[in-house]
C-alpha cells in the first residue's frame, strides 16, 4: 500500500532503516536504490554504514554496531509481518524516486541557466525510472506444466490476417515483441503496416499507426480504400459510400488511429503520446504500428544520425522495451540498402543500420517487389529472422490488389507453381536456373555445355530484371 502523503520525515525514515536492518532480504531488495544521500542528515550516517558493512562483509551489522560506530538510534523492531515487508518496498521505492526527482530539480537549476537542456533531461528520466525489481523470475522446477501450458497460450496470440505468415509465425505475432518489416525506397513498407494495421483493426484490436514520413491524411486515405474495397482513383467521387461503409465497418472494429510524429523524435515521445492517448481515449493500445524505425532518434543518447549502428541499435533496444512495458504487438519497418536491390535472396547485410536492428528484433521480414510485381498482383516477402520458428530463408507470396491497395492471401488456386512460371517473375528465373543447374549436375558431357549456356543467358535476365527494380519506387 502506498503513501498518500509525501511527507517523508525523520520518523519515517528511521523505520525503513530499522525494518532493513531486521531483515538482510529485504535490504538487498532495496539495495538497487539505496542512495545514504537521500537520508534526512541525522541519518546520513547509519545508512552509510548500514550499506558499506554489508557491501564488504556479506551480512548485515547489529543494531549496537551501528548505533556504536554512528551515534545513532535504531531500535530492532521485533518480529514482522509478511506484509509489512511488501509495505517497506513499496514505501521505499516511492522515497528513492521522489528524493531523487527532489536531487535532480535541484541540480537542474544552474544547468536551465547556462541553456543545457539534454543534462537536464537525462536527470529527470533518470530520477522517475527508479524502481525496484520486484519479479523474480521462473522457478523453472516448480509447475513445468503451467510454465508450458503458459507457453503454449500465448504463443503467436495475434494473428496477421495472412494464413500464410500466421503458418510460419505458428499462429502469429505476440505481445511485446519487435517485428520488422524492411524494404527498399518504394517498395511498399508503409502500405505492409497499413494493411496489418487493417487486419488488426478488423479482429477487434485498438491500433495506433505513427507516420514519421507520410501525412494523417494520405494514410487515412489509404486505408480508406483498403477498407471499402474502393479504388484509390474513385474514393473522392464516391465519398458518400465511402462514408457509410467506413462507419459500418468502424462499429464492429478496433479503434484505429492514425498520428503524425516528425522525423527525429524518441521512443520516449513514443511512450508519451501512448500514454495520453489512452488516457483521454479510455482505450488500451493493443498495436502499435511505426511507419518507420530510422527516422526515430534513441532517448537521451548524443548520437549522431549517421553512426546508423549505434543510433539503431539504442533505437530498437528503446522501442522493443516500450512493447513489452505495454504488453503491444509491435510492427515497424526499416530501410533496405542499395546493395539488396540486386540480390534474390536478402540477409542481415542488406539492412541500413545492419544487425543492430536484427540483434533486436524477433521477427525481420525482407520485401521483394517491382513495379511488373505489383502490376500482376504480387508482393512476396522472405523471412529474414524469426526466434519462434524454423521458417528462415523462407518466402511467402501475398496477392496485391494495385486498385485498393490491400495485401491479402493468395487464392488456394493460384498456387506457388503458377506464379513461379509466370515469365516476368523473379522467381520463374530463379527455378529455372535451379532446373538448369539440377539437369546439368545429372546429365554431364555435351549436355551440361548447354546447360551451362542456358544457365549464363538466364543469369543475365535476372540481373537485367532486378537492376530495373530500382527504377520502380
Amino acid at each position: 500500500m502506498t503513501r498518500q502523503n509525501t511527507d517523508y520525515g525523520y520518523d519515517i525514515q528511521k523505520v525503513y532503516l530499522e525494518m532493513m536492518m531486521s531483515d538482510a532480504e529485504s535490504f538487498i531488495r532495496c539495495q538497487a536504490v539505496f542512495d545514504p544521500e537521500a537520508f534526512d542528515r541525522r541519518l546520513t550516517e547509519p545508512a552509510k554504514f548500514l550499506n558499506d558493512y554489508v557491501t564488504e562483509h556479506n551480512a548485515l551489522p547489529t543494531f549496537d554496531m551501528i548505533n556504536a560506530a554512528t551515534q545513532g538510534d535504531l531500535k530492532d523492531p521485533g518480529v514482522l509481518q509478511e506484509n509489512h515487508y511488501d509495505w517497506l518496498l513499496a514505501e521505499f521505492e516511492t522515497f528513492s524516486r521522489h528524493k531523487a526527482l527532489e536531487s535532480a530539480i535541484l541540480k537542474s537549476a544552474d544547468l536551465l541557466e547556462k541553456g543545457e537542456y539534454g543534462p537536464v533531461e537525462d536527470l529527470v528520466k533518470k530520477a522517475v525510472q527508479i524502481g525496484l525489481q520486484k519479479d523474480l523470475g521462473t522457478d523453472y522446477f516448480a509447475d513445468p506444466r503451467a510454465r508450458l501450458e503458459a507457453i503454449k497460450d500465448t504463443n503467436g496470440q495475434v494473428s496477421t490476417g495472412w494464413s500464410a505468415v500466421d503458418k510460419k509465425l505458428f499462429g502469429g505475432f505476440n505481445r511485446g515483441e519487435l517485428n520488422i518489416f524492411a524494404g527498399g525506397s518504394g517498395a511498399g513498407k508503409s502500405l505492409f503496416l497499413a494493411n496489418l494495421g487493417v487486419n488488426f483493426a478488423e479482429k477487434g484490436l485498438n491500433v495506433l499507426y505513427l507516420t514519421l514520413e507520410l501525412a494523417e491524411s494520405l494514410v487515412s486515405m489509404r486505408v480508406d480504400s483498403m477498407i471499402t474495397g474502393i479504388s484509390t482513383r474513385e474514393v473522392f467521387k464516391q465519398i458518400d459510400d465511402v462514408e457509410i461503409k467506413v462507419r459500418m465497418i468502424g462499429k464492429k472494429s478496433g479503434a484505429f488511429q492514425v498520428k503524425y510524429m516528425p522525423s527525429g523524435k524518441t521512443p520516449n515521445d513514443v511512450r508519451s503520446y501512448i500514454k495520453e492517448y489512452e488516457i483521454k481515449t479510455g482505450k488500451k493500445v493493443d498495436v502499435l504500428l511505426i511507419d518507420y524505425l530510422d527516422l526515430l532518434m534513441p532517448n537521451g543518447a548524443k548520437v549522431s544520425a549517421e553512426n546508423l549502428y549505434i543510433k539503431d541499435k539504442f533505437v530498437s533496444e528503446e522501442l522493443r522495451n516500450l512493447a513489452m512495458e505495454l504488453n503491444t504487438v509491435f510492427v515497424t519497418a526499416a530501410q533496405l540498402n542499395r546493395g539488396a536491390v540486386e540480390e534474390i535472396e536478402f540477409d542481415h547485410s542488406h539492412i541500413s543500420g545492419g544487425l543492430s536492428k536484427i540483434q533486436t528484433a524477433d521477427n525481420v521480414f525482407g520485401i521483394f517487389t517491382s513495379r511488373a510485381m505489383r502490376e500482376r498482383g504480387r508482393y512476396q516477402i522472405q523471412l529474414m529472422k524469426t526466434r519462434n520458428s524454423s521458417g528462415v530463408g523462407q518466402k511467402i507470396d501475398l496477392a496485391f490488389d494495385l486498385d485498393t491497395l490491400r495485401i491479402t492471401d493468395c487464392d488456394e488456386d493460384d498456387d506457388d507453381d503458377n506464379y513461379n512460371s509466370a515469365p516476368s517473375g523473379a522467381s520463374s528465373i530463379v527455378n529455372n536456373l535451379k532446373r538448369t543447374n539440377t539437369a546439368t549436375s545429372e546429365d554431364p558431357g555435351e549436355g551440361a555445355s548447354v546447360g551451362k549456356v542456358k544457365a549464363e543467358a538466364d543469369s543475365t535476365k535476372l540481373r537485367s530484371f532486378i537492376n530495373n527494380l530500382g527504377n520502380d519506387d
